[in-house]
């Protein structure tokens, strides 16, 4: 069994405020206080300039700005990997194109779909301050969350509860998925 078999990708997706980079690095950190070889990747860092002035500005992203992005980020999941470590990406990955265009250069990538009500991420943002993503963006994402499909290696978690939880919760998703 090769190496990828056995610690696949992992993508924490969601909205903004769903807490991909908390649960990602959490994850990460998790997956190495196991001797896991690992890598947090947060996909924010790879935006280029022009998306983050966009978004400041309050203005949702088309397929158009992010298909550059998504290549950035595809490649930095590869040079992880390449290095033999696992990667964990938190990425919004909204859509099934953008998952798509992931796993075709990551076939075993896992998703790690952080699933939460409107209301509960409207009150985790109005707590954080964030570098560009205004929080009256919030409702062109929920528009755009195309949910993972059954045919998608995935599993949906709630943030209702603690990191700690939802760490868990995807854990044992990974345990199913590797084993």
């Amino acid at each position: 069994m090769s190496e990828l078999a056995v610690h696949p990708p992992v993508l924490v997706m969601g909205v903004s405020g769903s807490g991909k980079s908390t649960i990602g690095q959490a994850l990460t950190d998790a997956l190495v206080a196991r001797g896991e070889p690992c890598v947090f990747v947060d996909a924010d860092d790879l935006h280029p300039a022009a998306n983050k002035e966009k978004m400041r500005q309050g203005t949702p992203l088309t397929d158009e700005d992010r298909w550059p992005w998504l290549e950035a980020c595809a490649d930095r999941i590869a040079a992880v990997e390449a290095d033999g470590s696992r990667c964990v990406m938190a990425n919004s990955a909204l859509k099934r194109a953008y998952r798509d265009r992931l796993r075709a250069s990551a076939p075993g990538l896992v998703i790690a779909f952080l699933d939460g009500s409107r209301g509960l991420i409207a009150e985790r943002q109005s707590h954080r301050q964030h570098e560009y993503m205004p929080t009256t963006l919030l409702d062109s994402q929920f528009a755009t969350l195309e949910r993972p499909q059954s045919d998608e290696t995935a599993v949906a978690v709630s943030i209702d509860g603690s990191v700690d939880h939802t760490v868990r919760e995807i854990l044992a998703a990974l345990a199913v998925t590797s084993g």
